[in-house]
């Protein structure tokens, strides 16, 4: 799968533009595909028993039935109670992972600010930022993961990533508000993962 440049976490220098692209392939990309090649895990594996074992940050697991009937409104909510363990863990480091983006972010906004940019100018680049980081997660899920996250966007949107800075300050009126959305994640996915919601 080829490599697209990813603008909104890379600084203007193309040596350190480079540089930072190789980091986060190898740092984030990589270990993605390499759970998404893993997806045959028995119970027992390292993986599967990380799962089941308390860790720092988990609010709970749930891994439900598949065969009992959603409740939630949020068919990604749906999607992972309907998983296994090995794909609930799976779902689980991929959630991680879009947090360590979303904390990038945030020291993205931080450096704008020390720059004195404006809140539209940090709002447009932390909204591009976060749809390159649900494309960058999204290359170590099942293609039924991505279909169902990319229906949902698409149905809301009109967007298989997500939403445009312009219709996030429609909705939310203020660029300061666009900007506080842009890290924040979604608390019924991140609790189902057993993973604390952000902001």
């Amino acid at each position: 799968m080829p490599v697209r440049p990813l603008s909104g976490f890379s600084s203007p220098s193309a040596s350190r533009r480079g540089s930072l692209l190789r980091r986060l392939v190898v740092t984030l990309l990589l270990p993605l595909l390499t759970l998404a090649g893993s997806a045959l895990l028995t119970p027992g594996t390292a993986l599967a028993a990380r799962a089941s074992a308390p860790s720092a940050g988990v609010v709970h697991s749930t891994v439900s039935d598949p065969a009992s009937p959603c409740t939630s409104g949020d068919p990604v909510v749906c999607s992972i109670r309907g998983m296994t363990p090995e794909q609930w863990a799976q779902a689980r480091e991929i959630r991680i992972r879009y947090h360590e983006l979303l904390d990038s972010m945030e020291r993205v906004e931080d450096r704008m600010r020390a720059e004195g940019r404006s809140d539209e100018e940090i709002a447009r680049v932390l909204v591009a930022m976060r749809n390159e980081a649900k494309d960058i997660t999204r290359a170590g899920m099942s293609p039924e993961a991505v279909k169902a996250l990319e229906a949902r966007n698409m149905v809301k949107y009109g967007n298989p990533l997500g939403p445009t800075a312009d219709q996030q300050f429609a909705k939310y009126g203020s660029w300061a508000a666009v900007i506080d959305a842009a890290t924040r994640s979604n608390a019924a996915v991140d609790q189902e993962l057993g993973l604390e919601p952000r902001h």
